[in-house]
């Protein structure tokens, strides 16, 4: 059965965000995933997660101006100095809170481009000796060009040919069905293909990036094909509500996640 994370910062926003863990703990989370940690206090996420009784799955490394339109710095070399600052706040942050793992964020250029690929891939070399200090997994995940146009990492296949390149023993694929879906289709082929690659798993549903149930993905059978290859990771919920949180985990009932007595 698929141990479940819920990412707090798109789920249990009826709460404020320090009292997200304790709500993600009534419902039988284990753990939770945070988008971006770097708006909080590392010390109250501490304490908040050790108060709920929760671990914390992943963290993203900083977009300081993701309303503007920015994506990472990671596929700039004019921007070296910021990215290296960005992968030592991130992974203090990590394990100052005890995350298991951090989404390397790219930024936006041609998938094509030399230089970004270069740059890239000494960017996540960089973060990932720096995590693995701290037995932290570096991540890279393909995000989809209807959602994030112009985003330089946005194939499966293009990760993992980054992956070989970089060539760290924590650095793993992180595997979204509504991206890959979106990007690729055929997502349980494409998930049998790099399966043994994998060091996260996020899900949602498209078109509208809702819960299970609520959208073209059949998450049932999904869930079901994850259980039989063996994976024994995470799966992050990550989808925006079509209601209310509560309302929007009835689905999740038969895999153990509820209220608790």
């Amino acid at each position: 059965m698929p141990r479940f994370s819920a990412n707090i910062d798109l789920l249990f926003t009826e709460h404020e965000f320090l009292d997200r863990f304790a709500a993600a703990s009534r419902w039988n989370f284990p753990e939770v995933e945070i988008l971006d940690p770097h708006a909080h206090d590392p010390d109250a996420m501490r304490a908040a997660a050790g108060d709920a009784g929760v671990s914390v799955t992943l963290v993203n490394t900083p977009i300081p101006k993701m309303k503007e339109g920015d994506r990472g710095a990671g596929v700039d070399p004019a921007t070296r100095d910021r990215s290296q600052a960005e992968a030592r706040q991130t992974v203090g942050t990590a394990a100052a809170i005890g995350a298991k793992r951090i989404h390397v964020m790219a930024g936006l250029a041609d998938p094509a481009s030399s230089a970004a690929q270069d740059a890239f891939v000494e960017h996540v070399r960089f973060i990932a000796d720096l995590a693995d200090e701290h037995g932290i997994l570096a991540m890279l995940e393909p995000l989809n060009p209807v959602d994030f146009p112009g985003y330089f990492l946005n194939d499966v296949y293009q990760a993992l040919a980054l992956r070989d390149r970089i060539a760290r023993p924590n650095v793993f694929l992180q595997f979204d069905f509504y991206h890959n879906q979106i990007i690729h289709g055929d997502v349980i082929r494409l998930y049998r293909a790099c399966y043994d690659q994998i060091g996260h798993i996020q899900i949602a549903n498209p078109p509208d990036r809702r819960e299970p149930g609520v959208g073209e993905l059949d998450y049932r059978f999904i869930l079901e094909e994850v259980d039989r290859s063996g994976y024994h990771g995470p799966v992050s919920l990550e989808y925006r509500p079509s209601t209310d949180t509560e309302s929007s985990l009835a689905w999740a009932a038969a895999y153990g996640i509820g209220v608790r007595d």
